[in-house]
């Protein structure tokens, strides 16, 4: 007991050291939030909405690290201290260094089991970690992940020791663009459309006590025609006679039950469904369990939205995307998710919900989630606020080197065994981390033919893993006869450049105006856009211009636009918001007017 007193009190000590000594790092621009992280306790919010426990103990905060060179034994003493979970290269990290592909970033921490605990399983959970990790539990080694946007965990249990704090140490090798693996813009020399490489823990770690027999993940599908939803319950140590059981709430009241035997869909009716849609996003509360022997084992809470997307011959012969049976148009902004301060880590739960906010605020209601996978939470944010999201699969390996309308057929990379079965996995992952968001209406494998590899066979493989979304196979990329639409590239103006009259027609980028707000951008003399003004009023009129003539096309056949983009991004400054977010640098009231007059188009 002695020894557990001790190194709780050591543990304290640190815990106040870096709260003393932690600021951010570097001279670059910062946003608001980062005045507001608790170094104690950084983005202490619950990491996983849709599979919610009420116990659980967040690892965030002031870790050890060491940069040493690939192949290393683990480090007898550490460099420093860093703050996890922002990525060392970022400002929020109090670190600010690169690594490289030749070195590997060593992470060091010590915690403690809560005696409450006592007889459960402990299960340690990372959020995201970029790119390939291995963990050790009190010098044991206990698994290994690749993939640098999804979530991962172990089992921890055998592994604890008794009345002392619990060593664990984790290992990062991140090649970033010397590797074959999806790293969206991430490159070692930054500069115009690409960005500072983000490597190690950049989501958050976490500690969770289940029951021996537990609910590990799920997979909620609604069935707006059928009037009901079917619930996939993964689960560990349960037996063939344990049931999941299901109930779907209406604010606190059931409206729904079902139950199977473990490993079966359940299948939960919804009378007279009230529909999520960005107009009107309603989530039902879920309640999960499992039963053994009558009795509940394991119990946990979720939530469902119930939409459909789909598409559908109008009465022109137009293919239209559909959200609950009606043509819908979908409008949004190519949204890359970076951060000045946090790179590809937002610095808190605040500043992750407020670009959802702002992007409804200026009129859109979709957003194209670009080359990065964002953490579980900010697809919650969407489903609560309401807003469609396309999901793409962060580009990789090599680039076949694209040429503007050299569309059909073009040549294609060909990858390695490792790096295609790698493609695959990731892919998979991600899939899974959204599978039950309703939000997620659209997966997008390629961009630009970027990494684009076996387009036929991927794109079969996507539909039939995940036949509740829609596929956007190749947006801007090279063209095949496959998936649900055909998604052209062009800057600035909108065209169209191909129709196809047997798929949805969308224009997956157009747009890129820039504007440079003074003490508000990443470089002062480098800075890159597709077009660029000098004023808010000439680049609110031009983008008002440009709306005016992707309106023209919505009857000729597009059913859904991307305007590029959200916000700046270190160089790049064709944003409607700055890096910081501190300058809606458009006219919002315009753009929002605009906005949602071209949403209004496919409904007269």
């Amino acid at each position: 007991m002695k020894s557990f007193l001790l190194a709780a009190a050591l543990s304290f000590v640190a815990v106040l050291s870096i709260a003393q000594n932690w600021k951010p790092a570097g001279d670059k621009i910062k946003t608001a939030w980062a005045e507001k992280i608790d170094p104690n306790n950084p983005l202490p919010d619950y990491p996983r909405p849709q599979l919610v426990r009420d116990q659980w103990q967040n690892l965030n905060g002031a870790w050890d690290y060491a940069i040493l060179p690939k192949g290393s034994n683990e480090p007898s003493a550490f460099e420093g201290r860093i703050l996890v979970p922002y990525a060392i290269e970022s400002s929020l990290s109090g670190v600010q260094k690169m690594v490289g592909d030749k070195n590997e970033l060593w992470y060091h921490r010590s915690f403690n089991v809560p005696a409450t605990w006592k007889n459960k399983a402990v299960i340690l959970h990372f959020g995201a970690v970029d790119w390939k990790a291995d963990i050790w539990i009190n010098d044991i080694k206990v698994g290994a992940h690749q993939g640098g946007y999804t979530p991962f965990s172990f089992d921890i249990t055998p592994f604890i020791l008794k009345d002392k704090a619990q060593k664990l140490v984790v290992k990062v090798w991140d090649p970033t663009d010397q590797g074959f693996q999806p790293r969206g813009k991430q490159v070692n020399l930054p500069k115009g459309i690409w960005y500072t490489s983000v490597t190690g823990i950049w989501q958050t770690v976490w500690l969770e006590p289940v029951e021996a027999s537990h609910v590990s993940a799920l997979k909620t599908v609604p069935n707006i025609d059928g009037g009901n939803i079917a619930v996939l319950a993964s689960t560990s140590g349960t037996s063939a006679n344990d049931l999941i059981e299901v109930k779907v709430m209406d604010n606190g009241k059931v409206i729904g039950t079902g139950k199977a035997v473990v490993g079966q869909e359940v299948t939960v009716a919804v009378p007279n469904a009230k529909l999520w849609s960005p107009e009107s996003p309603f989530l039902y509360d879920m309640e999960v369990s499992i039963l053994h022997n009558g009795a509940a084992t394991d119990k946990l809470k979720s939530y469902v939205g119930m939409r459909k997307i789909s598409t559908q011959k109008d009465a022109n012969g137009i293919h239209r995307m559909q959200l609950n049976n009606k043509d819908y148009f979908q409008f949004g902004p190519l949204d890359q998710g970076w951060w000045p301060d946090g790179l590809y880590t937002a610095p808190t739960d605040e500043a992750l919900l407020y670009d959802i906010k702002k992007t409804k605020d200026f009129g859109f209601n979709m957003i194209r989630k670009h080359v990065k996978v964002e953490p579980a939470r900010w697809y919650y944010h969407c489903d609560r606020e309401g807003i469609l999201v396309w999901q793409d699969m962060p580009s990789g390996d090599a680039n076949p080197k694209w040429q503007t309308r050299n569309y059909f057929n073009g040549q294609e990379l060909q990858r390695s065994k490792m790096s295609e079965q790698n493609f695959i996995q990731e892919w998979k992952e991600i899939m899974d981390l959204t599978y039950s968001n309703p939000s997620v209406v659209v997966t997008v494998p390629f961009n630009e033919a970027w990494g684009q590899f076996k387009t036929p066979e991927i794109i079969e493989w996507t539909k039939n893993y995940n036949p509740s979304r829609l596929v956007n196979p190749a947006s801007g990329g090279n063209h095949y006869d496959v998936g649900d639409m055909i998604d052209i590239h062009n800057y600035p103006e909108p065209v169209m450049g191909l129709f196809d009259s047997k798929r949805v027609n969308v224009l997956g980028e157009y747009g890129g105006i820039g504007l440079v707000k003074d003490n508000h951008v990443w470089e002062n003399n480098r800075n890159w856009g597709y077009v660029q003004y000098k004023t808010s009023e000439e680049a609110t009129k031009a983008y008002v211009d440009l709306t005016e003539k992707l309106k023209k096309l919505i009857p000729f056949g597009y059913s859904a636009a991307v305007y590029t983009q959200t916000t700046d991004v270190e160089s790049e400054i064709n944003g409607i918001m700055t890096y910081d977010r501190k300058v809606v640098k458009l006219n919002e009231a315009q753009i929002r007017k605009a906005n949602l007059e071209v949403i209004a188009t496919l409904k007269k």
